[in-house]
């Protein structure tokens, strides 16, 4: 499934795949009491995405750790990223919470229930200059066997409260009201 448009929303709707699930490619999107399902890379892409009380579920496939996520942003002035917020995390594979497509990679899990397929690093640099260093990658929150940080890469953000608000606030798609305006 591919997403380029702009002000796109999705509510309990199922996307199956094993690589490349969900291309968020561009603009602001909602998704809403979905389920996505994959092994590489199944969400990935340079949008500007909430993924709201999702289920999001790793398949067996693979023989090493697959990912979740492959955000991909510019710079540090792009409004782009990835937030799971009171999602869920399980699945039969083992996998990385995302890798870096880019240097600027932002992926945000909020009180999201991790069950024990996250690998100890959670996440993985992959091709970013700097090791991880200029990515934003965060765990607020999380609980469950999988939300265990202590092992986690050292490049990971400790955010700001104020920071965390403006990212988990549906503000961060919906400044204008466009969601309120769809009529759900």
């Amino acid at each position: 499934m591919l997403v380029s448009g702009d002000k796109t929303s999705f509510y309990s709707c199922s996307f199956v795949g094993l690589q490349d699930t969900l291309c968020d490619l561009q603009g602001r999107h909602y998704f809403k009491d979905c389920e996505i399902m994959g092994v590489v890379d199944f969400i990935f892409g340079f949008g500007q995405s909430i993924y709201e009380t999702c289920n999001i579920v790793t398949l067996s496939g693979l023989r090493m750790p697959g990912w979740v996520t492959a955000q991909g942003r510019f710079g540090v002035v792009q409004r782009s990223g990835f937030v799971f917020k009171n999602c869920r995390l399980k699945g039969a594979s083992r996998v990385y919470l995302g890798r870096a497509w880019g240097r600027y990679s932002r992926v945000i899990f909020y009180n999201t229930f991790m069950d024990d397929i996250v690998v100890p690093e959670g996440w993985d640099s992959w091709r970013a200059p700097n090791k991880g260093l200029d990515t934003e990658y965060g765990e607020i929150s999380c609980r469950g066997p999988g939300a265990n940080t202590k092992g986690r890469v050292p490049w990971e953000k400790k955010m700001k409260p104020k920071y965390i608000r403006e990212l988990t606030s549906l503000s961060f798609i919906d400044s204008e009201g466009w969601l309120g305006n769809q009529g759900w």
